[in-house]
């Protein structure tokens, strides 16, 4: 009995050990393949880690290489020159005359040597040279000056140049938008330098006979002629002025695309622009002359053509709109006159003796505000096409 209990236990014994050593090896395996799942779950995680920081790279090197601003610089710089030469007036003698010399910059706008810039620049300017992009050097063969815009178109010897591409208009620029700045700040040594900044402000009317814009971009003399581009590579203005004081700092402001069209297309057609004329002299109220908002009218101060007075218009009387379009500062005339041309009747309501009256107006030519009949100017030959 004794030995088939013991036979028995013994057997249930390696059966036992049997399924223990059964479960263990499962668990071992169990755990082996767990193992294998974890570190397959790491190495995966890796990787993914490891994708995610190059794709990081790539994006942060892309972000950098798509900045557009220097090639941007890039294509417009070829088709903007540096223009200098001496002033005449200011001429000195003995050896330093050599340096007295004043300069500026222009943009190319046709490929056979026609660039725009501003008149100050090259108003009684003796021996004057343009140099471009390239360095090649050039003397001017034609001017054409409208002091009243302060733009003039001038002509050099040259073909197969690079002109610039012209903004349809400004009154699209946002205020904050991005805009660059080529010209040739200080030293003629300069030239092509380029600034960044943005737009400060849109229809700026500061010493000036038509609305500017304002800029932060950094201007110095010699960026005047440059221009003022937008990131799409377009030349947004013309820089044409500054604010200079102590404690004034980068207010720049640029004669828009759509009144450098409208200059250019005059002087191209006519080798003049021909303005037409109130031929009234006009003053603004003390709120407008302030930069306050004001709907307050504009008063007569001297009548100087024949045509105003035939229409009635005396000194006192006061000018409300012109065919519909409210006017409180000569520039809003101005700006309304780059659609209108000599000879076009117009409406003008006005006050006279306390009476609110309707004159019209045959529109003579000359300055929009002074001046209208007399005040042509023979052609001088015109510019070519």
């Amino acid at each position: 009995m004794m030995g088939k209990k013991a036979s028995g236990l013994l057997l249930c014994g390696l059966l036992f050990c049997a399924l223990w050593t059964g479960s263990v090896s499962a668990d071992n395996a169990q755990a082996k393949g767990g193992a294998v799942t974890d570190q397959n779950a790491a190495r995966a995680m890796i990787r993914e880690v490891a994708s995610t920081s190059a794709a990081a790279g790539k994006k942060k090197s892309a972000s950098s290489v798509e900045d557009p601003v220097p090639q941007i610089i890039k294509e417009v710089s070829p088709s903007v020159v540096g223009i200098i030469g001496k002033t005449s007036g200011e001429r000195q003698k003995g050896l330093d005359d050599r340096y007295n010399l004043t300069h500026g910059s222009g943009v190319i706008v046709k490929s056979n040597g026609w660039i725009i810039t501003n008149a100050h620049v090259v108003e009684d300017l003796q021996n004057t040279i343009v140099v471009t992009s390239d360095g090649k050097s050039y003397s001017i063969t034609d001017t054409y000056l409208d002091e009243f815009s302060d733009l003039a178109l001038i002509k050099i010897n040259a073909s197969k140049l690079q002109p610039a591409k012209l903004a349809k208009s400004a009154t699209y620029a946002r205020v904050g938008e991005k805009v660059i700045a080529i010209g040739t700040p200080i030293s003629f040594a300069l030239r092509n330098s380029a600034t960044t900044g943005v737009i400060s402000g849109l229809g700026r009317t500061v010493d000036a006979s038509y609305r500017l814009i304002q800029s932060d971009t950094a201007i110095n003399p010699g960026n005047s002629g440059g221009p003022l581009i937008n990131m799409k590579g377009e030349v947004l203005g013309i820089n044409s002025l500054k604010y200079s004081a102590v404690g004034v700092e980068n207010m720049g402001f640029a004669i828009p695309a759509e009144t450098v069209q409208y200059i250019m297309n005059q002087l191209f057609k006519y080798g003049e622009v021909r303005r037409p004329s109130l031929g009234l002299e006009l003053e603004g109220s003390w709120s407008s002359l302030v930069g306050l908002p004001t709907d307050e009218p504009l008063t007569v101060t001297k009548v100087t053509s024949a045509g105003a007075r035939k229409a009635g218009i005396s000194e006192g009387d006061v000018l409300y709109s012109i065919d519909g379009h409210r006017v409180t500062s000569t520039v809003d005339i101005n700006e309304l006159f780059k659609e209108y041309t000599p000879g076009r009747v117009v409406r003008l309501v006005m006050q006279s003796d306390g009476d609110i009256v309707v004159r019209k107006l045959v529109l003579g030519q000359g300055d929009p505000v002074v001046g209208g009949e007399g005040n042509e100017t023979e052609e001088n030959g015109l510019p070519e096409e």
